[in-house]
């Protein structure tokens, strides 16, 4: 099918649950990271499983919903939960939700994920700032190209917006708390990596790995729109573990949450400043 079909069919379910609501912000929000929607006032939540030909979240702490309503201020349109290319989508419905937002209008996107740090400063709970990534999943735009949703070639030079890192720099020094800034790796999993590839991608410039995020961030870009991109250190990928240590998906989902007041109040300020 032609993606354009399915991105008109299931936007206009969501247009017609939402009203009049013009969405200004599209959030995505990560493993743990769902309860950022607890902030928004006068919610809208539209199940995926509700949505013509929508994929269905099957991973752990992605509840699966569109919320849509107003945060600092904003109408705002959020993922509680994102689709994963390892849960067995084709990249097309792995991104549809993404091309559903941007359909809306909106005119940032931010998202956010768990990752693995593997930049020996990281520990469990920092924050970091996405400011590039590598991608190792298959790139989304591969396929015919459709002009009206962006060009052949799009630039990536700056995939993520250097004034909204800045705003979330000057925010986090006033709140006097720190972030940590890098590159994000997103591989395809659904294996956690092993120490030998936590060394790798510490070699080829990576400081935090995760299992998401890039294809979201390629096709916002594709469409011109400014990302703002911020990981939760859930674990240290480190290769020098202990002979028992074992990567757990439930002590990732806590790290998460422990970290997403931390989050939810940079994010609610950065919104209010734009």
């Amino acid at each position: 099918m032609d993606p354009r079909t399915e991105i008109k069919d299931a936007g206009s379910h969501v247009l017609e649950r939402i009203g009049g609501l013009k969405p200004e912000l599209g959030i995505v929000l990560g493993s743990g990271l769902g309860q950022l929607a607890d902030s928004i006032e006068n919610q809208i939540v539209i199940p995926y499983s509700t949505i013509p030909g929508f994929p269905v979240s099957t991973a752990t702490g992605h509840k699966g919903n569109f919320i849509v309503g107003t945060l600092a201020g904003k109408t705002v349109i959020a993922m509680q939960g994102r689709i994963h290319f390892y849960e067995g989508y084709g990249m097309q419905k792995v991104v549809l939700p993404i091309r559903v937002i941007l359909s809306l209008g909106i005119k940032y996107l931010f998202v956010s994920n768990a990752a693995g740090g593997i930049n020996l400063g990281y520990h469990v709970g920092d924050l970091m700032i996405i400011k590039d990534h590598i991608n190792l999943l298959p790139n989304p735009l591969i396929g015919p190209n459709f002009d009206d949703l962006g060009p052949r070639f799009p630039d990536m030079t700056r995939p993520y917006e250097p004034a909204l890192i800045r705003m979330a720099e000057s925010i986090a020094e006033e709140e006097g708390f720190k972030l940590q800034k890098g590159v994000y790796v997103g591989d395809t999993g659904p294996s956690y990596e092993t120490p030998a590839e936590y060394k790798y991608y510490r070699s080829i410039g990576g400081d935090a790995v995760g299992m998401s995020t890039i294809p979201e961030v390629i096709v916002a870009r594709h469409a011109g729109i400014p990302v703002f991109g911020i990981s939760v250190i859930t674990n240290e990928a480190h290769e020098d573990f202990a002979d028992d240590f074992e990567n757990d998906g439930e002590d990732v989902v806590k790290a998460a949450s422990a970290a997403a007041v931390k989050m939810t109040g940079l994010v609610v300020k950065m919104i209010e400043k734009l």
